[in-house]
């Protein structure tokens, strides 16, 4: 997912997504608060990040778009306490992870919903999202309720 900074009118002010057509139904799934993962129809695998081409050995477009169990895996994760641009100056330490969800995918996001100490590799987690702007929707993982 490449990302460009934008600048919304007395809002938003972090990096935001650059959607792209390959991409679009990953950020309408995230739209309607679903985690909707890419699946080659050959091979029958998900695949992260979203794009035309299966990275499969099948190399294939006949490509289809499964809502997600929205359950995962923290795989490694870092805590920052400085952001890469001014909109993060004066906020708290968070959290950005590499999560491997139920269907086998390393995905890179945000682990809210708790004290960025208590994260460790293995937490189980589940898929939150974000409603940043009235265009946007940020899938987030917390920490799984039991």
């Amino acid at each position: 997912m490449s990302e460009k900074a934008t600048t919304q009118s007395g809002g938003y002010q972090k990096p935001l997504p650059e959607f792209r057509p390959e991409t679009k139904p990953f950020w309408d799934g995230c739209k309607r608060h679903e985690l909707v993962l890419p699946k080659s129809r050959t091979t029958n695998e998900f695949f992260f990040y979203p794009r035309a081409v299966s990275p499969g050995e099948d190399m294939t477009q006949d490509i289809e778009w499964v809502k997600a169990s929205g359950k995962a895996k923290v795989w490694t994760f870092a805590i920052h306490h400085m952001g890469p641009t001014p909109a993060y100056k004066n906020e708290p330490a968070y959290v950005v992870a590499l999560v491997e969800t139920q269907e086998g995918v390393k995905m890179m996001t945000n682990i809210v919903g708790c004290d960025p100490k208590d994260v460790h590799i293995g937490m189980d987690v589940e898929v939150v999202f974000d409603d940043v702007t009235p265009e946007v929707t940020l899938p987030k993982f917390q920490p799984t309720s039991k």
